[in-house]
């Protein structure tokens, strides 16, 4: 079982779920709101005033990975599931992860080794569990997730009768479409890395025109539905070496370092050699803490997370305590919408120049 030795220090109840994408809400993608926490307090804007919040020499770190349907119908022991695909590991297994019917509201736990699950034509045996051949379920109460040895053309399944994974508080199924980032050019996850979602084409221009840079990496993102207490798994990445280079030269010029996502910061800081970033790819198990906080990024663009899930770690990692604990504050007061088609936070724990 892979597990979280510490709690998250920031405490608040979950505020609304966004039911939709911006679209649908009558918005542009970068309409959405933007919380901005600094040092010096929490303001709000609109997605698209991002460009007043950053300034020349600053880098964005952005993940260019693109989203892959990853939910199917099945059946386990001739009752309806869902099934949520995620990494293709090395061997050739994938990691799965068996939810209710017909929504994926709920994981199930009374699974075992053995177990055949059937999507289509394909046949799915639960192997072990993934990644210790532990439970992986911090209630014991039963194994989430599973490495599954496959038997059939999944991908061709996948491609034919897959969607996007969702869960229940969305209000209808969306096409994979409403999944992509602008940035999204190397397929490969089972979850939209949902920070760069409010970014268009001409707020990236903006930016660009106002002297700030863009580092991509990849990181493929796997079922990021984590239980309470649970450790994400190993996800694969890639940090190229011009994105390395960018990201030492704006340090090496007095830049802030901005990870969009926590998938873009657990990308960069596995790829930290001795204070520096360097080109690095492959199966990365970092997982950014207060404990083991980052090295390179010093703000961070995110959407907003459920209490004691890893990634409210990581952004208390890379904006404190105190100012996290103002952003959701204030987030939870003003009614921002959570999850994938929810608000954002600009979190950069310093004070504006000049300011005492």
């Amino acid at each position: 079982m892979t597990t979280l030795s510490e709690a998250p220090g920031v405490h608040f109840e979950a505020s609304d779920f966004a039911p939709q994408p911006a679209e649908s809400r009558g918005l542009a993608r970068d309409e959405v709101r933007l919380l901005v926490g600094t040092g010096d307090g929490v303001t709000h804007a609109r997605f698209r005033d991002l460009p007043d919040h950053l300034r020349a020499g600053d880098v964005l770190v952005v993940n260019n990975s693109a989203t892959v349907p990853g939910e199917v119908d099945a059946t386990l022991h001739g009752a309806e599931v869902v099934l949520h695909v995620a990494a293709r590991l090395d061997d050739g297994d994938r990691v799965v992860e068996l939810r209710s019917a017909p929504d994926a509201s709920r994981a199930l736990l009374d699974a075992w080794p053995g177990d055949v699950v059937l999507a289509g034509d394909v046949r799915v045996t639960l192997a072990a569990p993934w990644p210790t051949g532990e439970a992986s379920s911090p209630t014991r109460a039963g194994n989430r997730l599973w490495r599954a040895r496959v038997r059939g053309d999944f991908d061709a399944v996948l491609a034919r009768t897959g969607r996007p994974i969702a869960y229940g508080y969305l209000d209808r199924p969306y096409p994979l479409q409403a999944y992509q980032t602008v940035f999204g050019t190397r397929p490969g996850s089972a979850e939209m890395a949902s920070a760069g979602r409010p970014f268009t084409e001409a707020l990236v221009t903006s930016l660009v025109a106002r002297g700030v840079a863009f580092a991509p990496v990849t990181l493929h993102t796997g079922v990021s539905s984590q239980e309470a207490g649970e450790a994400p798994g190993p996800e694969w990445f890639e940090v190229p070496d011009a994105s390395a280079r960018t990201v030492n030269a704006a340090r090496a010029g007095g830049g802030r370092v901005v990870a969009v996502g926590t998938t873009a910061t657990r990308a960069v800081e596995s790829a930290v050699r001795d204070g520096a970033l360097v080109s690095a790819t492959g199966w990365t198990d970092r997982v950014v803490t207060p404990a083991a906080p980052p090295v390179v990024v010093d703000g961070l663009i995110t959407g907003w997370h459920d209490p004691h899930a890893s990634h409210l770690l990581l952004v208390e990692a890379v904006a404190g305590r105190a100012l996290t604990q103002a952003a959701y504050d204030a987030a939870v007061a003003n009614h921002y919408l959570w999850h994938e088609f929810g608000d954002s936070a600009l979190l950069m724990p310093w004070r504006r120049e000049g300011s005492e």
